[in-house]
């Protein structure tokens, strides 16, 4: 199966925690103490490329600051993962299916001119304008967990705004119970989209319930800067408390539907990849266990948490549900 041996086949990759945080480059005298563990990286073989020890420094410097950004109370605690990670470990199909290939190939696409359709049962369908969209609420820092299906977590500062208030803006309708999502397809910009991985373009949707809730916020940027293109530049999904596939990236579309259709990981894996793709440390995947997580950056794996850690503030929404069969 094509999806098989793309999702085993990281064997080979450079591994996050073997790469240098953005600060530690730009710090000559914290680099020379990291010798230490790039001396280990060399002497497995693992030599950093070249394009990857040169960007992380351009990437961060050459982006635009965003403004009046105000902190966020739903914020968790955590250490975050370091800016270099974050940016160069991405699973982002429509760029390759290797955690790098993103970082190294996202310059293609083009963010500016970007507009945004909303459509389907609500009473104000609107074309935005991505710079219309980031004044529909004030930014805030969100600093989330962000847990990825094949095991690896990171933590995150996304700057965005609550998903519900463009939904409120465009006033859905009583048939309005699901919200699907889609991304650019364009295999110019994207060259993975010239493969056949996924079915494109791509499609994720959520329940009205779980777009509503306060989590739920429409990222435009990370450590107070603009979102790079290889994190979904220039507006994603982030829903914290399910697996990273469901928050969409680059969204040229949300439409509200009264009954759910199948996303895209449903399509090619309707046995692996349920709708709701909520973090449950109980409920293995087909080919490895979602008990244990491993923290980019960190060596030894933890516990996954139920709800990825925000079971307080979502499991209510699915009280009653059969959460090994709507898995």
């Amino acid at each position: 199966m094509i999806i098989k041996k793309i999702l085993t086949k990281n064997s080979g990759l450079i591994q996050p925690s073997e790469i240098t945080d953005q600060k530690i480059y730009l710090s000559r005298r914290k680099f020379i103490g990291t010798a230490t563990r790039a001396s280990v990286v060399i002497a497995a073989g693992m030599v950093m490329p070249g394009w990857l020890r040169n960007s992380y420094a351009a990437t961060s410097l050459s982006a635009k600051k965003l403004s009046n950004i105000r902190k966020s109370s739903l914020s968790t605690q955590e250490p975050q993962t370091p800016y270099g990670d974050v940016t160069t470990y991405n699973n982002f199909y429509e760029f390759g299916t290797e955690k790098d290939q993103p970082a190294q190939k996202a310059h293609s696409l083009i963010t500016r001119p970007w507009t945004v359709v909303v459509e389907g049962e609500i009473r104000r369908p609107k074309t935005y304008d991505i710079d219309t969209l980031l004044k529909l609420a004030p930014l805030e820092e969100r600093i989330y967990r962000l847990r990825c299906v094949e095991g690896w977590s990171m933590v995150i500062p996304w700057i965005g705004f609550p998903l519900s208030a463009l939904i409120k803006q465009v006033e859905p309708t009583a048939n309005a119970k699901f919200i699907e999502f889609t991304t650019l397809h364009d295999s110019k910009q994207m060259p993975g989209q010239r493969s056949g991985v996924l079915e494109w373009p791509y499609v994720e949707g959520l329940r009205i319930d779980e777009a509503m809730h306060p989590l739920a916020i429409l990222a435009v940027g990370l450590y107070g800067e603009v979102l790079p293109n290889q994190s979904g530049a220039p507006i994603r999904l982030v829903v914290p408390w399910k697996y990273g596939f469901k928050s969409i990236k680059s969204i040229v579309k949300i439409r509200f539907i009264e009954k759910a259709t199948a996303s895209s990981w449903m399509k090619a894996g309707p046995h692996e990849y349920g709708y709701f793709a909520n973090v449950n440390p109980a409920v293995d995947h087909p080919r490895w266990s979602q008990a244990k997580e491993r923290r980019i950056g960190e060596f030894l794996k933890r516990d996954t948490l139920p709800f990825n850690g925000y079971a307080d503030q979502v499991a209510q929404m699915y009280a009653g549900l059969d959460l090994n069969k709507f898995f």
